[in-house]
């Protein structure tokens, strides 16, 4: 198979791919992709999307590779297979939720809350 190309016959689709509920703002303000990421996710994302899920066959030899890869059964050859890997792990992952507190902050304000009488000495 043919690594550097897509196939013209592959992944064709009648409609760009936006994953808004992710990416309210656009992929390509996400800061997660590169500009040619953002573009083949939009060009091909919907039969990716399908294929993936199964909603779809593949018609041919780079989609079935496509398909073994999401599968887990082979390994990703081609940048639009890396690049749909990559979405998946970014959406599919829960995004890390970091504060400015630690534990220890919570546990020193517990003890700050409990009433110390320094009038009794």
């Amino acid at each position: 198979m043919n690594t550097t190309e897509i196939n013209q016959d592959s992944f064709k689709s009648n409609r760009k791919f936006y994953d808004d509920r992710n990416y309210p703002r656009g992929m390509s303000r996400s800061g997660d992709y590169t500009l040619a990421e953002v573009q083949l996710l939009e060009q091909y994302g919907v039969a990716l999307s399908e294929l993936s899920s199964g909603k779809r066959s593949p018609i041919n030899e780079q989609e079935q590779h496509f398909v073994e890869v999401c599968e887990g059964k082979a390994e990703p050859e081609h940048k639009i297979e890396k690049t749909w890997l990559k979405y998946q792990n970014k959406v599919l992952t829960p995004k890390q939720f970091h504060t400015l507190f630690g534990k220890a902050k919570i546990a020193s304000d517990s003890m700050a809350s409990e009433a110390v009488d320094l009038d009794d000495e």
